[in-house]
């Protein structure tokens, strides 16, 4: 098969992996799919490929398992194709996954091998996606090639792994793996990724997420809410709402950054799950029944209200506010913080309410 064609459907079947909130945007270049992924509010451009995309696992989600159009790189085959896109295209970076054609170690060695080819001219990111149930002395290896790796977690707990596989051990293929990974010391860390389904709750996402920040040091979770894939054993289950992943990298967000707690998210939930609404907003609600005066409230009271991050929680504990206008210079949502604010005893729904 050409090398271009080869390049156009593995990339094409590497787009499930996610860089972000969203699946990143792609771009078509010469018949080639590249993917622009949000690192942290910074653009990058990246090459998103499976090393194969035929699979001896058998998960009920995934069309490699199944896959009548089996193609895979040759090592040499993938540092060419990487090579001249990063010439044309400037490439920043390689996202490199696979599915499992013999063992997971057999189909690393491939993997690694081209990696230590694209390193004797490239020096920037590369992510290497582990394989559950690769050897130690394998990932090691590719720990030394690479910025960031990870293998992905795709559920909560082990019983809602073996609703997706029956050759899958949540514990030792998965978990053991993350444990070796985190004792590696990558300059990026590891990531993961959970398939969010109707198999598991809300509720028993947050806690895998908060355990994996605590245990693992993980440095970014990524949710995918499940959609049917025509081909796969899933195929006629539904789609989970994009909204519900949405909402939980809303918590991931507040958990990460805000350093809200798990209990406080459990505490607006409803047999496990979250309400259909963003998370602070749903917990403002809850547990303030008046406006708070944000001159007198707390650091913990600021950033707990919709429309004020913590950037702006310390601003205005550095300064006494006097109208909304003050409040809006700083940084702070108007709108999001207005039907739960006072400044000076005064409640104010717009800046145009002051003269």
């Amino acid at each position: 098969m050409d090398i271009l064609k080869k390049a156009k459907i593995l990339a094409d079947s590497g787009r499930y992996d996610s860089c972000g909130p969203k699946i990143c945007a792609t771009k078509i270049t010469k018949g080639l799919t590249t993917f622009t992924a949000n690192n942290e509010h910074k653009d990058c451009r990246m090459f998103k490929t499976l090393m194969s995309n035929s699979c001896k696992y058998d998960c009920k989600y995934c069309t490699n398992c199944n896959n009548k159009n089996k193609v895979e790189f040759e090592p040499q085959e993938l540092a060419k194709t990487f090579n001249y896109l990063q010439t044309n295209l400037n490439l920043n970076g390689l996202f490199l996954s696979s599915g499992v054609t013999n063992t997971p170690d057999k189909t690393t060695e491939k993997m690694i091998e081209a990696v230590k080819i694209i390193r004797k001219t490239f020096k920037a990111y590369i992510h290497f996606k582990v394989l559950p149930g690769t050897s130690y002395e394998l990932i090691k290896q590719a720990s030394e090639l690479c910025n960031r790796m990870s293998i992905n977690i795709e559920a909560p707990n082990s019983s809602t792994l073996n609703e997706f596989s029956s050759v899958k051990d949540y514990k030792n293929d998965i978990l053991k793996r993350q444990a070796w990974i985190k004792n590696l010391n990558l300059p990026s860390g590891q990531s993961t990724q959970l398939i969010v389904s109707e198999h598991s709750t809300d509720k028993e996402i947050i806690k895998m997420l908060d355990w994996e920040y605590e245990k693992i040091k993980l440095k970014r979770f990524y949710f995918s809410a499940f959609q049917p894939v025509k081909g796969t054993a899933f195929e006629n289950k539904e789609a989970q709402p994009l909204e519900r992943q949405n909402h939980l990298y809303n918590v991931d967000f507040l958990l990460r950054k805000y350093n809200f707690k798990t209990k406080e998210m459990f505490s607006i939930m409803e047999e496990g799950m979250l309400p259909n609404k963003d998370p602070k907003l749903a917990l403002a609600l809850q547990n303030y029944d008046g406006a708070i005066d944000i001159n007198e409230a707390s650091y913990d009271e600021l950033i707990r209200i919709p429309g004020i991050g913590p950037a702006t929680a310390r601003k205005i504990r550095l300064k006494k506010l006097n109208k909304m206008e003050d409040f809006f210079k700083i940084g702070g949502y108007v709108k999001k913080a207005s039907p739960f604010i006072s400044i000076n005893g005064k409640r104010q729904s717009s800046i145009r309410e002051f003269t």
